[in-house]
């Protein structure tokens, strides 16, 4: 190839790699300028609180004050939470309530396998198990209070005509309490897992199935073999999200009993919107917050190196 032919290929390669990297620069800015008022968003609402809970977690400020008045007192408000009653027993219960995410998640799965089946008016099922996870908890609170209601309610007036001559209180009951909000939460939760779980069902290839009813397979053996298995990343997603969705727990706390009775039910973010919002302890409530989200970061990690003895993708 002549020089001239060979400088004039190279000059015309820079030409169209400086333009594309021209075009790559206005594409890339094009995009950022897109997304940017997500970020600022995303960095103000999201980013700047987190970063602020973690600063004030080591200090002392009430939030009626000035931060000119804010002291540093370094991990006082962490040493301060291990000699709180009420903190202790909010994660004790906050533990307890981890309990309601298989119990949901066992409903869910045997209402799902029966209906994915030939069931009669499958749409409609799916519907009635679904409204309550998209109605409003407020207005689930108040009719779960009138079924509760120890005298008039539905529920002790079935088990008195049972025979039950002294029913538990429920809400009231120190050792109902939690039970009732735990019962309430997971009927709240069966449509959203139920939804789930069919979608994942719908995705398992029939084939198998099929081959293992030519083998002479029975139900549960498909179930184990097959069903189980294949819907293990399904079962790990709903486990995830619904763990968090315990340590989030406060609608039906601040409807049904404010904590009580005795503490019973007081959950972390309860506790946490208590010293922040009623004794305005920022400082403390921050303290708190780090701590659930250590918990709630700590169980993730647990989960996703656990997911890989018993999730098949």
């Amino acid at each position: 190839m002549p020089r001239e032919q060979q400088v004039e290929t190279e000059l015309i390669s820079t030409t169209r790699h400086k333009k594309k990297n021209k075009i790559e620069k206005n594409e890339n800015l094009a995009g950022f300028l897109f997304i940017s008022p997500m970020l600022l968003g995303v960095s103000i609402i999201v980013l700047f609180p987190i970063i602020a809970t973690f600063i004030l977690a080591f200090a002392d400020w009430k939030f009626v004050v000035s931060i000119d008045q804010l002291k540093w007192i370094g991990f006082a408000n962490f040493s301060a939470l291990l000699q709180d009653e009420k903190f202790i027993m909010s994660m004790i219960n906050n533990a307890l309530f981890i309990l309601t995410v298989p119990i949901t998640m066992i409903l869910s799965l045997i209402l799902a396998v029966i209906i994915n089946k030939n069931v009669y008016l499958k749409s409609y099922f799916k519907v009635a198990f679904f409204m309550p996870y998209i109605s409003s908890v407020v207005a689930i609170a108040v009719v779960w209070q009138v079924l509760f209601h120890p005298s008039a309610g539905p529920i002790n007036q079935v088990l008195m005509s049972l025979g039950m001559v002294n029913p538990p209180t429920w809400i009231s009951d120190p050792d109902f309490a939690l039970i009732s909000v735990a019962i309430i939460h997971i009927w709240i939760s069966i449509g959203f897992n139920l939804i789930v779980y069919i979608a994942g069902l719908q995705s398992i290839p029939k084939e198998l199935y099929e081959a293992a009813e030519i083998d002479g397979a029975n139900s549960w053996y498909k179930f184990r073999n097959i069903t189980f298995p294949l819907i293990s990343p399904t079962s790990f997603f709903l486990l995830i999200t619904g763990i968090i969705a315990t340590f989030k727990v406060f609608d039906l706390i601040a409807v049904l009993t404010q904590g009580g009775p005795l503490n019973r039910t007081t959950m972390l973010v309860w506790h946490l919107y208590e010293m922040a919002f009623l004794n305005l302890e920022i400082g403390y409530a921050s303290a708190i917050a780090v701590v659930l989200f250590l918990f709630v970061f700590v169980i993730t990690i647990l989960q996703w190196f656990g997911q890989k003895k018993w999730v098949n993708y």
